[in-house]
């Protein structure tokens, strides 16, 4: 899972978007990793979806008033 829109981080629980942005968070801290390492290749293009992903999901959560 690359990148969600919006209006689906808005269908997520409080608590399914706190899940998803820890395990969004360790997969692209890995595929940086990869990126420095010179060894990520075909997925290079997910890494800015992801970041923009866990942005929506922490924007929405602000908006609720839970971060």
């Amino acid at each position: 899972m690359a990148g969600m829109r919006m209006r689906d981080v808005r269908k997520l629980s409080r608590d399914e978007m706190r899940q998803k942005i820890t395990e969004l968070r360790s997969e692209l801290t890995k595929m940086r990793t990869d990126s420095s390492k010179g060894t990520l290749r075909k997925d290079s293009g997910k890494i800015r979806p992801m970041r923009r992903t866990v942005a929506r999901m922490l924007t929405r959560m602000r908006e609720e008033g839970t971060a």
